[in-house]
């Protein structure tokens, strides 16, 4: 499936995503998220068990996704968009999160981390140098902000420094953990211009992997979604063309934390995806699987698991489908409300995080000794799901985000 392009101009806000009667998907979102679902289980089911075998990503990976047109998808045509809204391209993050999760992550780091910042920050100069090889999958790409020393703290305790020297930028640091480090040929890089100013002093930048002084290390060995490629990068006197500044000097905060809130309502949707399919495995080996003469679905204690999967996973989505429709409703010209916004895409990444693991814990435990083999489904999403919880900010800073927007006066 190719998706139909259209304009990003503001329109009628997308209140419409989710009916207003029973709190549904309206059907043409229920159709773009079950033609994703198919798409992406014809490009990549066939090889989600050598990716997380061998910690490979697949040389054609980005061109799979660009025949199912999801490259640069809230991205307008002029650029070689999708031209979706936010609600919509978080449908298909919800769709490949069905599939495979290290797609869906590298797919969100390229799509929504690196080019949707860049469409909504970097000007029109470096919008048409950048967009249209993102869109079309011919270039990679990935967000530079944590480091050694900066996770939680990705602000105070930034080292990564840029200093004007003529027409260039000289950075000078490291960050790590960074999602397609290994594979980015365009990375969105925070850097501090000004460090005595603190967070007011960072600037954003666009850096090229042919950039001298520009370095990345092998593949990262995870635990889980190891198909998605994470490693380090590395800036010794990296040269940055003056024109490669996104928001301008000292104006990365704002280009960051406007990025952020999209971002983890991106990798809920991603990570309600994956919830679904680690129940479907697990509702069809409970009618599947005998023991005692018939199967363990009719059994009481796995009867409460499975009704308890379905309760956590029905809050998830609700959640996150109203966080994913207020986002895009701002987005779309609707009324700014970032402090709702703001404790909202914590909430909805804090449920999802959490949910998602407790759903593939009890799958696991209803498969049983199948569940411990690690060449199983059940067991790749059980390892996958963990790094939700700590990723894009832990679920303890999600808990601290919600407490001070509630506290804020």
């Amino acid at each position: 499936m190719v998706l139909s392009g259209k304009d990003n101009s503001p329109s009628t806000p997308v209140g419409g995503a989710i009916a207003s009667a029973n709190f549904e998907l309206s059907s043409e979102h229920q159709a773009l998220l079950d033609e994703m679902t198919v798409a992406s289980r014809r490009e990549f089911a066939d090889l989600c068990a050598r990716m997380d075998a061998e910690s490979w990503w697949p040389d054609d990976g980005f061109a799979r996704l660009a025949r199912m047109g999801v490259l640069g998808a809230t991205v307008p045509e002029i650029y070689g968009g999708a031209g979706l809204d936010l609600f919509e391209a978080g449908l298909v993050g919800q769709a490949i999160g069905r599939v495979e999760p290290s797609v869906s992550t590298t797919w969100q780091s390229h799509d929504n981390l690196c080019v949707h910042n860049l469409y909504r920050s970097a000007n029109e100069d470096t919008r048409r140098r950048y967009l249209p090889r993102l869109c079309d999958g011919t270039s990679v790409g990935a967000l530079g902000m944590t480091e050694p020393e900066a996770g939680s703290d990705a602000l105070g305790g930034m080292r990564t420094t840029a200093v004007r020297d003529g027409d260039c930028y000289i950075l000078n640091g490291a960050k790590t953990f960074i999602t397609n480090g290994p594979i980015a040929d365009i990375v969105l890089v925070y850097a501090k211009t000004q460090p005595d100013l603190g967070k007011h002093g960072i600037s954003a930048f666009v850096v090229e992997r042919n950039f001298r002084g520009f370095s990345t290390s092998p593949p990262f060995d995870k635990m889980g979604i190891r198909g998605s490629p994470t490693g380090a990068l590395y800036f010794d006197d990296c040269r940055v063309p003056v024109a490669n500044l996104v928001g301008g000097e000292n104006e990365g905060l704002a280009v960051m934390m406007a990025g952020l809130d999209i971002e983890r309502i991106f990798a809920s949707m991603m990570v309600v995806g994956m919830a679904e399919r680690a129940f479907e495995l697990a509702l069809d080996y409970a009618r599947e699987r005998r023991q005692f003469g018939q199967p363990i679905g009719n059994f009481q204690l796995i009867q409460s698991k499975l009704a308890e999967m379905f309760v956590e996973l029905e809050c998830m989505r609700g959640l996150c489908y109203r966080a994913l429709a207020r986002c895009s409703d701002m987005e779309s010209g609707g009324p700014p409300d970032r402090h709702t916004l703001h404790r909202l895409a914590a909430a909805a990444f804090l449920k999802a995080g959490e949910g998602c693991m407790r759903i593939c814990d009890e799958a696991v435990q209803i498969f049983g000794g199948s569940g411990f083999m690690r060449d199983t489904e059940v067991n790749r999403l059980y390892r996958a799901a963990k790094v939700y919880e700590i990723g894009g900010g832990t679920k303890e800073i999600r808990r601290i985000i919600i407490a001070r927007e509630l506290l804020r006066a």
